[in-house]
């Protein structure tokens, strides 16, 4: 008979290679080997049949639904109501749970894998080799040929060294050559396949939608990452970007990949393609992460309502490096969570693959070792590492080897420049630019509250990422992670299990980045440093859906419980949908037009200047105060090298030229329009009519002479 700690539990359809994979013991030849039953067909817990109408879990629902409406933006928002009516909806839930009326889904079992911790010398010591060398090579802040490979070298040799079983790319290959010689594919489609397939359309419409007009304009930030761009297509390949404070690199070169592989050149669409490709990608590991804090349902429900979410778009569509910090979480947190639960060393070997990687995107996932540590800490703390304490740690050790080495370049640039490394991170954590404006605790727990209540109560004021003082999620969504959030914490207080306690913690955690802004306060709560936070709060969200459809389900029996529950979902989602397009597609999008400068406007006028009568080198743009960026327009003209501004202390200087004149002057400069009608008074004045009300500009040609 096998032992208990050779079963996988029965929660998943196992196949006779999950055995295999997971190094099962199987009974000898001849004899019936016993394939689990999954969940679906053989549930741990067997339906209620039809006791009767779920009044406390709807109840609770639709008070917490009532509640978030009234935490809504308006004249007369207040707090007292919400917050009582939040509070009847934790207490209905709490009955509900302890009636078993709604309980979502618990965690999937944990596996004990046998693992002897052996590791191949031979091909660590030569990563130890290569990893020394890479390091001494990447001196100068300079990717080459050279160091790459030696890098290359020392990343494959560490991962063979402590890679458990065979590689696993030449098995993959191998399967996929077996499925290719089948004479004959049976594809066995199931509503699971359909839902998600659906979830994933609908995401793909969310963030692709109306790609090139929300956001309509590039603001500064993007002028600096397009002129880092720049150097990178001209050759000059930095580990570490110094202008602007200083940025990690990984965007830039997918930015220059995919002007090239797209021919969509330096311009906001190749930053856009990007980051929204990275979103999207994101979400299938939403999914994954969901089924290790529940099942299917809480996967799909979590990867569905990320997919739509206004947050997430947002941060995705303005293309700068934020959702690059959601999109490596989430591997890593997937990762390293079933590594615990299965026992499975490689998992964890490729969540140190994600963070190696991750810690080259964007400085607010610098926290995330900090979130792998609490992980690894709260399972250690807890019975359900029992006799598994060691060995944990020593495949900790393999996450952080690996992580190292693919931190290398950047480890190296540390040694060389750490002010330049730590300058952007340490403005905002310490009084290196400004005084800390009170006490520092009393900053920090302020921050803290204000960033636990963005998602249902104001996620900041800051328009170019969010729309200003309004709640981070959707009714719908805030409402649901509310409830899971609670939900969450009194299964926690009865079952005492990691996994739970992790989910709430790691949300502060992953948040850090904004709620550290000490000598900065005003910019916390902020959408951008907090965005790692979607992973764990969406994955609430779907904990919650899944326990409140369960528990209608279960307490109406079949089959009215089931087609309740499925209008309940689809009500849900529809209403979500609904409010997160008006937010981004409407509210959003108006906010930013009004709010930014119309720079893609005078670069098209420039740019047909420039192609007709005139010259590049004989346009300007009239300096004036808190107007466009001048190097946008440039962008936008398709000259990323050239800055179009001139200050009015300059103009005399343009007589000397002959050739047609171009000259953009915002109308409230009435002084530098003065003094150019009287240098040209041949020139001709009009009015360019932007599709933006209060960003009309005047335009003065001035024919060749």
């Amino acid at each position: 008979m096998d032992s208990p700690q050779n079963q996988l539990p029965a929660n998943e359809e196992p196949s006779v290679l999950d055995y295999l994979r997971y190094r099962l013991s199987f009974k000898k030849s001849g004899e019936e080997i016993k394939i689990p039953v999954s969940r679906e067909q053989k549930p741990r817990e067997a339906p209620v049949a039809g006791k009767g109408w779920p009044w406390r879990t709807l109840g609770a629902l639709l008070l917490a639904l009532v509640a978030q409406i009234s935490f809504e933006p308006s004249p007369d928002r207040g707090w007292v109501l919400g917050v009582a009516l939040y509070g009847l909806s934790f207490a209905l839930i709490t009955w509900a749970y302890l009636k078993s009326e709604c309980q979502p889904a618990s965690p999937p079992e944990e596996l004990r894998m046998p693992d002897s911790g052996k590791i191949n010398l031979f091909f660590l010591t030569l990563s130890a080799l290569f990893s020394a060398l890479a390091f001494l090579a990447f001196s100068g802040n300079r990717f080459n040929t050279i160091n790459l490979i030696l890098w290359l070298l020392a990343t494959g040799c560490i991962l063979r060294a402590f890679w458990l079983g065979s590689p696993a790319l030449p098995a993959q290959f191998e399967r996929l050559k077996q499925a290719l010689q089948k004479p004959a594919w049976n594809l066995q489609i199931t509503w699971d396949h359909i839902l998600f397939a659906f979830a994933i359309l609908v995401a793909i419409y969310f963030r692709t939608h109306q790609i090139n007009t929300t956001p309509p304009e590039m603001i500064s930030d993007h002028a600096e990452k397009l002129l880092d761009v720049v150097d990178v297509l001209n050759g000059q390949t930095a580990i570490f970007f110094p202008r602007n404070t200083g940025r990690e690199a990984f965007q830039f070169y997918l930015i220059a990949l995919t002007a090239r592989l797209f021919g969509t050149g330096v311009t906001f669409l190749s930053m856009k393609i990007g980051t929204i490709a990275c979103g999207l990608l994101t979400l299938p590991y939403i999914y994954l992460l969901g089924k290790e804090f529940g099942n299917r349902q809480v996967g799909l429900t979590a990867m569905a309502f990320a997919g739509i979410a206004y947050w997430p778009n947002i941060i995705a569509r303005l293309a700068l490096r934020f959702t690059l910090y959601p999109f490596f979480v989430a591997p890593t947190l997937y990762y390293l969570i079933r590594g615990i639960r299965t026992s499975n060393r490689n998992d964890f070997i490729l969540a140190g693959v994600a963070l190696g990687i991750g810690l080259h995107t964007y400085t607010p996932i610098r926290i995330l070792p900090f979130v792998v540590l609490l992980a690894i800490g709260l399972y250690l703390l807890h019975k359900q590492s029992a006799g598994q304490r060691k060995i944990t740690l020593y495949r900790l050790f393999m996450l952080g080897a690996v992580a190292l080495v693919l931190f290398l370049p950047l480890l190296r640039y540390i040694t060389e420049s750490p002010d330049t490394f730590a300058y952007r991170a340490f403005t905002r954590v310490s009084d290196w630019e400004r005084p800390f404006p009170g006490p520092v605790w009393l900053i920090f727990l302020q921050n803290l509250w204000n960033a636990l209540r963005m998602f249902g109560w104001d996620n900041g004021e800051v328009w170019a990422v969010s729309i200003p003082h309004r709640p981070a999620l959707d009714v719908v969504a805030s409402a649901l992670f509310h409830l899971g959030a609670f939900l969450l914490i009194v299964r926690y207080l009865r079952k005492r299990h990691w996994r739970d306690l992790f989910l709430l913690l790691s949300i502060p955690m992953l948040m850090m980045p904004s709620i550290l802004s000490l000598a900065f306060p005003a910019e916390n709560p902020v959408l951008s440093r907090t965005g790692g936070a979607i992973i764990p709060v969406f994955v609430i969200v779907g904990v919650a859906l899944e326990g409140i459809l369960r528990g209608i389900r279960n307490t109406m029996g079949l089959p009215l419980g089931k087609r309740i529950a499925l209008a309940t979902a689809v009500v849900l989602f529809g209403l979500a949908c609904l409010q997160n397009y008006d937010l981004v597609f409407r509210q959003y999008q108006q906010q930013y037009a009004h709010a930014s400068w119309n720079t893609s406007e005078i670069g098209k006028v420039i740019q047909g200047f420039t192609n007709s009568v005139g010259s590049t080198d004989t346009a300007w743009v009239v300096g004036y105060p808190h107007w466009v960026d001048t190097r946008l327009v440039g962008i936008n003209a398709g000259q990323p090298r050239r800055d179009y501004a001139i200050m009015p202390d300059q103009l005399d200087s343009t007589l000397a030229e002959k050739r047609a004149k171009l000259f953009v002057i915002k109308p409230e400069d009435q002084a530098s329009l003065e003094h150019l009608t009287s240098l040209y008074p041949r020139g001709v004045l009009s009015t360019y009519p932007s599709r933006v009300e209060g960003h009309n500009f005047l335009l003065l040609f001035v024919p060749a002479e």
